[in-house]
């Protein structure tokens, strides 16, 4: 046999009492006995949650009926034996917490504030803008705080109200059999409250779309696939939660002489002709500042390697520069007038006979290692 107290004697309340008057008196007793204001009190502890008990049961018309009929047994033959603990209670009223005392629990999971989404930017830099930096505005759209209702949804002199589906729990309790199964409230999608006069402004949402300027700073030695993070910058959030962060993705374009080598290294080619190569030159080149001399030594073979150090991209560790590297490339020319074939063919005349004999010595090395 059940020992419970009558639900309507916990809240002090007539058997015939309005909605409004039972919530009111659960109100003081939920005020009086709070855990938070009564801590390490027992007697508070179980006070506190009888009378939630008996909230939950004379709040909601079906369960009340059945209370008014058939008393505590018939509630438990529904599969309804009260709140497990705290943390049960701040899940069921934790929006009715937040009406009637301004804070909240700590323990509820509906009505949270949940922080904004994420936003994407993909921006394309040149070469140059990658290489050493540069600051700029985007326009971003998102999804910002009504102005006019400040992301509450409620029009002016309003406020959201409690889902009359839920009572404001943001759940829906189902008994199947001895079991009770709690789902999210269809109506107010978990939150526990519903926007009965929504904002002109924004139709109840609490966002509008917006396109704001965002200054976005570039730092020298970006590269593709860089990732910068603007704080803040994101949609906004979910009942007071905070905005999400705005994440710039870069894309770097191509240049036509320069290239990336190891983040920090640029590389290009140089074409000189095979009289500098032979002779040395010196042969002004082009650097991510300006102009440059490089010294080409006499005897410079094809694909020979330069560099001027210094001149490369600085590092996003530390802004060391590093290096350029300059490759030759030496052409045989072509279209030659008749002079200049004439003073070729003397020349290969004077150097006659040299490659031809390295090769032939190359040859009898060959031909000794396979008699072997």
């Amino acid at each position: 046999m059940t020992t419970k107290r009558d639900y309507y004697e916990i809240l002090g309340v007539s058997r015939d009492a309005r909605d409004s008057e039972i919530k009111s008196k659960y109100r003081k007793l939920a005020m009086k006995f709070h855990p938070d204001r009564n801590p390490d009190d027992k007697a508070a502890e179980e006070q506190f949650k009888e009378a939630a008990e008996a909230y939950e049961v004379l709040r909601d018309p079906q369960k009340r009926s059945i209370y008014d009929q058939y008393g505590h047994q018939g509630l438990e033959g529904q599969g309804f034996s009260g709140f497990g603990g705290f943390d049960d209670i701040f899940s069921s009223f934790g929006d009715i917490f937040e009406d009637f005392f301004g804070f909240g629990s700590g323990r509820r999971s509906s009505g949270r504030g949940r922080r904004g989404n994420d936003l994407r930017y993909d921006m394309k830099l040149s070469f140059m803008e990658a290489a050493f930096g540069t600051e700029t505005q985007i326009d971003v759209e998102k999804l910002a705080n009504c102005p006019s209702c400040g992301g509450s949804g409620c029009a002016s002199g309003t406020y959201p109200e409690a889902c009359p589906h839920c009572g404001g729990s943001g759940q829906i309790s189902r008994s199947q059999g001895f079991f009770t199964v709690r789902t999210t409230c269809p109506h107010c999608r978990g939150n526990g409250r519903i926007i009965t006069h929504p904002c002109d402004n924004c139709q109840g949402g609490g966002k509008v779309r917006v396109t704001k300027k965002v200054s976005v700073k570039i730092p020298a030695g970006v590269d593709n696939g860089s990732r910068l993070r603007l704080s803040g910058e994101g949609g906004a959030g979910e009942n007071g939660g905070p905005p999400g962060d705005l994440y710039v993705f870069i894309h770097v374009s191509p240049h036509e002489f320069f290239e990336r080598h190891n983040a920090v290294d640029v590389v290009c080619q140089i074409p000189i002709s095979f009289i500098q190569a032979a002779l040395g030159d010196k042969v002004r080149v082009p650097t991510l500042q300006g102009e440059k001399t490089l010294v080409i030594p006499k005897g410079t073979q094809p694909g020979e390697i330069f560099r001027f150090h210094g001149e490369g991209i600085p590092s996003l560790k530390n802004g060391r520069r590093g290096d350029q590297i300059i490759q030759v490339d030496v052409k045989t020319p072509t279209n030659l007038s008749r002079k200049q074939e004439a003073l070729l063919r003397d020349f290969a005349k004077l150097e006659e006979g040299k490659f031809t004999n390295k090769l032939k010595n190359i040859l009898k090395g060959s031909q000794a290692g396979a008699a072997r």
